[in-house]
């Protein structure tokens, strides 16, 4: 019989910072292994402590804290396969990203990040030390080489490791999603498999971490390229994968094989999973939101009942006396389908209160933008007021289009805690209803079927601050505003790339304007799901007080 090893792939999901609880996953991990007859059990990038630990992982309490973990779990590895798991690890005076080999009861190898990413997102060299270049360890018969992460999306790493006799590679990854992101993997891995003629094994970890969700979908892969297994793609997943070598080396025999989702099922689970997420790991259990009866609020309320079910959610309407009955029976609606609680608290009442206190210091003045946003800071206070007298999580509901020109209160509409649209352009939040209205999924806890009123997609949003007001009076449509913020925000094009493109100047310019001049709010926003590579956050990192303005 040919030789062989198996390999189990846990694709889990960590919390940063609960180290006992992660290292008993990974012990549930482990005894699933050494059930199925595994010679290896792995787990992600820096799996003891949560990903991304940030400034957390240099304070010399919590790396001691996550090492000596390490040392206390490879004294539970014996009588069965060996342990691969990621956590910091101080050496010489530095600290390191490492992946610990633990194999009967003590620490069998420590492999050291070399390539550490220093964009988008991530800031590691800031963090970390950077180690040379290492080589494979033994497990039974096999040689593999462990990339961590970046490591493999460089060639350098990989190949040091098949000129010093890895047979394979396990590559651990703490990868976060943005749309496309499967994808642009595959191709990186495909490079590193063409490289070194080896089989490479992905195995990225699943969860919400703040902003960042990391998606899973691990896969497997043999010389030449071709998928041996493809593992679900937001999902915590445990496997096992089955190597054996033949004359032309070690391959991966067919494991299992989950279908990824498209780009609009994916960004949706990303809401979902981010939220419940950050729910779960801050300690809430209940949410609230305004909503409006508008398409915004209403998707946003459709999130959060699949996140965590519909009795979890309670809905606020707030109407004022530009409210129109069509708003009122929209919110219902939502509100019905869904399953959700929905109170009513008007807010005339108090808007008149704030009138007449500040009658006396606006005597003689028009009444304007101010007055308009007296109403949205209202709500806000009263839906703070509800969150903090019953411990639910406020959450926002403005979308990537109205961060990015600031058009929200600060103080008002942007009080809360997470925000799941803050990544979404207003015209992908009408894709997105669309799709949910259309399917429904099993991790979605929220009831199937047409959650969202076509009326509530196909109607001019408006905020309904003032009679009849619509976005439009104040913004271009979605369409072309989405279109010059893609530009600008997400590509970096310039004023003269836009028009070449057919925008008109004057209208690239005013939003321009409007992107700059709301850093200040966004600043000071909620975090939200991250879904592209130039999401408001860490991301995207611009002064607040900032003069320039593009000139061609």
């Amino acid at each position: 019989m040919a030789t062989q090893f198996r390999l189990t792939l846990a694709q889990l999901n960590p919390t940063v910072g609960a180290i006992e609880a992660n290292v008993a996953l990974a012990l549930q991990a482990w005894h699933q292994g050494r059930e199925a007859g595994a010679q290896m059990v792995a787990l992600t990038e820096m799996f003891v402590t949560g990903y991304q630990t940030q400034d957390l992982v240099m304070k010399p309490a919590f790396s001691a804290h996550a090492m000596q973990a390490i040392s206390d779990l490879a004294r539970q590895i014996t009588d069965g396969p060996a342990l691969g798991i990621g956590a910091p690890c101080v050496k010489d005076g530095k600290l390191y990203n490492a992946y610990y080999i633990l194999a009967d009861g003590k620490i069998a190898t420590t492999i050291l990040k070399h390539e550490l990413p220093n964009s988008d997102v991530f800031d590691e060299k800031r963090v970390f030390a950077s180690a040379p270049p290492q080589g494979p360890y033994r497990i039974g018969p096999l040689r593999i080489g462990s990339p961590i992460c970046e490591d493999a999306w460089h060639s350098d790493v990989c190949e040091t490791l098949a000129e010093s006799g890895a047979q394979i590679l396990l590559v651990p990854n703490g990868s976060p999603y943005h749309r496309g992101k499967p994808a642009v993997r595959t191709n990186l891995m495909v490079a590193r498999v063409v490289e070194t003629d080896l089989p490479l094994v992905y195995l990225n970890m699943v969860g919400g971490q703040d902003d960042q969700v990391f998606d899973g979908a691990s896969f497997v892969l043999n010389p030449g390229g071709a998928l041996a297994a493809q593992l679900p793609q937001f999902e915590n997943c445990v496997t096992h994968i089955d190597f054996e070598e033949t004359s032309d080396g070690w391959r991966a025999l067919p494991g299992m094989m989950a279908l990824l989702p498209n780009s609009h099922e994916a960004d949706y689970h990303a809401m979902v999973l981010s939220l419940r997420d950050y729910l779960a790991k801050t300690g809430f259990k209940k949410v609230l939101l305004g909503l409006s009866g508008g398409v915004d609020s209403a998707i946003v309320a459709a999130i959060a009942a699949d996140a965590i079910g519909p009795q979890n959610v309670r809905c606020v309407m707030l109407p004022s006396r530009y409210t129109s009955q069509h708003s009122l029976d929209d919110a219902e609606q939502v509100a019905r389908a869904l399953g959700c609680q929905l109170d009513t608290l008007p807010i005339t009442g108090p808007q008149d209160a704030v009138g007449a206190a500040l009658g006396q210091l606006f005597a003689g003045t028009e009444p304007g933008l101010t007055e308009e946003n007296i109403q949205s800071r209202l709500r806000g206070l009263l839906l703070m007021a509800l969150s903090n007298k019953f411990g639910e999580m406020l959450l926002t509901t403005g979308n990537k289009s109205e961060v990015a020109v600031g058009y929200c209160t600060i103080y008002g509409d942007m009080n809360g805690g997470y925000n799941p649209l803050k990544d979404l352009y207003k015209t992908r939040v009408f894709e997105t209803c669309r799709w949910r209205n259309d399917n429904h999924r099993p991790w979605m806890l929220a009831p199937a079927g047409q959650v969202i009123p076509p009326r509530v997609i196909e109607k001019p949003p408006s905020a309904e601050l003032r009679p009849d007001q619509k976005d439009e009076d104040s913004l271009p449509p979605y369409p072309v505003l989405d279109a010059i913020l893609e530009g600008l925000v997400d590509n970096e094009l310039s004023v003269a790339d836009l028009v070449a493109k057919g925008f008109d100047r004057a209208t690239v310019k005013k939003v321009e304007h409007l992107v700059y001049i709301s850093e200040y709010k966004r600043f000071q926003a909620a975090p939200g799901t991250r879904l592209t590579r130039r999401a408001f956050w860490s991301d995207r990192r611009y002064p607040v007080a900032n003069r320039w303005r593009d000139q061609s």
